[in-house]
C-alpha cells in the first residue's frame, strides 16, 4: 500500500489532473483484488469516494424494505435494490456519542476510551475520515457530532449542530435540522474540488427526539399530511407484564428508559402521535438522502461513489415498557445498514446478507474500498468479503460479538450492561448489580423469558460465561489506539 504521508504529498503538491491519475494506478494496484468486472469503467480510473449517510435513533425494522408496513423510505429501499442490505447489523454499544466513536474508529468502547459524549481517545489519524484527508480526499462532516468540541480543524468542511428540530439562523429564519442538513451537503457538494476525491459524512439528528420538549418529535409541516389516516401497530410486549420481568434496577419509574417511556407512550393516544410524527422525520431523512444521491448523479458520480446507510443505535417503540436505548435488548442494538459499492457484483444488487456486521466494521470497510492503509488499531472488519468483492474463503465470519454500555449519570439511571450476543442465545451481564440473564433468542425473540435459573440450561450458560470473558478482554484490547 501506498503510504498515507506519499498520497498526501501527491495530492497537495503534484498538479490535479497528474496526481489522480498517479494516485488511480497506485491504488488500484494496492487492493487485494480488481475491481469487479461489473464496476463501471469511471470507476476503474479514479479514486472511489465515499458518502456516509448515518441517522440518528432508527432501529433495524424502520424501512420499508425491511418489511414495516407504515414508515415510507422509498429512496432507502431503492439504495437496497441497488446494493446489499445487512439484517443483522448491530452497535457495540447503543448509545449516541459512544456509537459515533466507534464509527470512526472502528473500535469498541473499551479500546477508543469515549464512555459517554466526550472525545474519544483513539489518534485522528488512526480515523476513517483522518486516514482519508491524509491520503489526499477532501473531507466533510455535516451535522451530529456528539463527542466533545466538534475538531474542525480536522476537515476540509465541517458544520456540527444538533439536539433541535428547529434552528433559528442568522438572517432571522428558521430552518429544520434535516433541511439544514441538506443544505450543507448540497454545498459541500457543490464546493467541493473536482480534482480530488471526496468523503463526506451526513450526520443526521433525526430521528433524535428533542429532549425536554413535550412534543418530543417535531417534523417539517409539508410532511403532517403523511401517515394521518394510519393506526400505527402496537408492539405486543409494550406492557406492564413485559416491564416487570425487567430487572428491578430498571423496572422502576427512576429508570431513564421508563422516564421517557412515560414522556412518549404512556397512553395510546400519546403512542399514535409520538410515533406517526417518528415516522414523518424517518420519510425526511429518506427524501435528504434522495436528493444527495440525485446531485452525486448528476454529477456523474454516483457509480465511482461508496454509499453507505447506517444508524448510530436502536430504539424502543414501547417494547419491554421502554423508551430509547442503552440496553442489549433487539430493538436496541440491531440496526438499519444498505451498502451500495461500485465493485459489487450484479448478482448481489438488491440482496440481503444475514451475518453479524458491526458498527465497527465501517471505518476498515471504507479504507480498503477505497486502497487506503487501514490502521493496526482497528478491530473491524471488511465486509466486501460478504459481498464477494473480497475472497471469503480467507476468513470465517464472525458468528457472536460482544456488546458494551457504560453507566450514564448513575447505576439507577443508566446502569452499565453487557451481553454475548449470538443468533440463537444472548447472555446479559449487569456489572453494578451483578446480575445474569440468559435468552434463548430463537425461540424468545422478543427476550421475555429469562432461563438463567434454568438447571437445563447450565452447560450452555458456563460456556457462553466464559466466551463472553473472552471477548471482553479482546474488546480492550487496542486501548488508547495502540496495536
Amino acid at each position: 500500500m501506498i503510504a498515507s504521508w506519499f498520497r498526501k504529498v501527491w495530492f497537495r503538491l503534484v498538479t490535479p489532473v497528474f496526481c489522480l491519475s498517479v494516485f488511480a494506478t497506485l491504488s488500484l494496484g494496492s487492493q487485494a483484488v480488481a475491481a469487479s468486472p461489473d464496476a463501471s469503467s469511471e470507476a476503474s480510473a479514479t479514486p472511489m469516494n465515499v458518502v456516509v449517510l448515518y441517522a440518528d435513533d432508527w432501529r433495524h425494522d424502520t424501512l420499508g424494505v425491511a418489511g414495516n408496513p407504515v414508515v415510507q423510505t422509498p429512496t432507502l429501499d431503492a439504495l437496497a435494490g441497488e446494493g446489499m442490505r445487512f439484517t443483522e447489523n448491530c452497535v457495540t454499544t447503543s448509545i449516541c456519542g459512544v456509537s459515533r466513536a466507534c464509527l470512526f474508529t472502528g473500535q469498541w468502547m473499551s479500546s477508543h476510551g469515549c464512555d459517554g459524549f466526550k472525545p474519544f481517545e483513539t489518534p485522528w489519524e488512526q480515523t476513517y475520515p483522518g486516514v482519508l484527508r491524509d491520503s489526499g480526499y477532501h473531507v466533510g462532516h455535516v451535522g451530529k457530532w456528539h463527542n466533545g468540541k466538534f475538531p474542525g480543524e480536522n476537515y476540509d468542511f465541517g458544520r456540527s449542530y444538533y439536539g433541535r428540530h428547529w434552528f433559528k439562523m442568522p438572517d432571522g429564519s428558521k430552518v429544520h435540522v434535516t433541511q439544514r442538513n441538506e443544505n450543507d451537503a448540497m454545498e459541500f457538494l457543490g464546493n467541493r474540488p473536482k480534482e480530488q476525491p471526496f468523503c463526506l459524512t451526513v450526520a443526521f439528528f433525526a430521528t433524535h427526539a428533542e429532549d425536554g420538549n413535550p412534543q418530543q418529535f417535531l417534523p417539517q409541516p409539508e410532511s403532517m399530511h403523511l401517515y394521518q389516516d394510519v393506526e400505527i401497530p402496537v408492539p405486543a410486549n409494550a406492557t406492564d407484564e413485559s416491564f416487570h420481568r425487567l430487572p428491578e434496577f430498571v423496572a422502576n419509574d427512576g429508570n431513564e428508559g421508563r422516564n421517557r417511556y412515560h414522556w412518549r407512550f404512556d397512553t395510546p393516544e400519546k403512542y399514535q402521535i409520538m410515533m406517526k410524527n417518528y415516522y414523518r422525520l424517518a420519510t425526511e431523512v429518506d427524501s435528504t438522502c434522495g436528493k444527495i444521491l440525485k446531485t452525486l448523479e448528476e454529477q456523474g458520480v454516483l457509480d465511482n461513489t461508496l454509499v453507505i446507510f447506517t444508524t448510530d443505535n436502536g430504539y424502543y417503540h414501547a417494547e419491554h415498557g421502554l423508551a430509547d436505548k442503552w440496553y442489549p435488548h433487539q430493538e436496541s442494538i440491531r440496526v438499519p445498514l444498505i451498502i451500495r459499492d461500485p465493485r459489487m457484483p450484479a448478482d448481489k444488487h438488491g440482496s440481503t446478507n444475514d451475518d453479524f456486521t458491526l458498527s465497527v466494521d465501517l471505518a476498515p470497510t471504507i479504507l480498503n474500498a477505497v486502497g487506503a492503509e487501514v490502521p493496526e488499531s482497528m478491530q473491524g472488519r471488511d465486509m466486501a468479503t460478504l459481498y464477494d468483492v473480497k475472497d471469503a474463503s480467507q476468513a470465517k465470519w464472525r458468528d457472536e460479538f460482544f456488546y458494551e454500555h457504560p453507566t450514564i449519570r448513575d447505576k439507577n439511571f443508566i446502569p452499565k450492561s453487557e451481553a454475548l450476543v449470538r443468533k440463537d442465545w444472548k447472555y446479559f451481564y449487569w456489572p453494578e448489580f451483578d446480575r445474569e440473564q440468559l435468552f434463548r433468542i430463537s425461540d424468545d425473540p422478543h427476550e421475555e423469558n429469562d432461563l438463567i435459573n434454568d438447571p437445563a440450561h447450565a452447560k450452555q450458560l458456563a460456556e457462553m460465561r466464559a466466551r463472553f470473558k473472552e471477548l471482553k478482554r479482546e474488546a480492550a484490547s487496542k486501548s488508547n489506539g495502540g496495536s
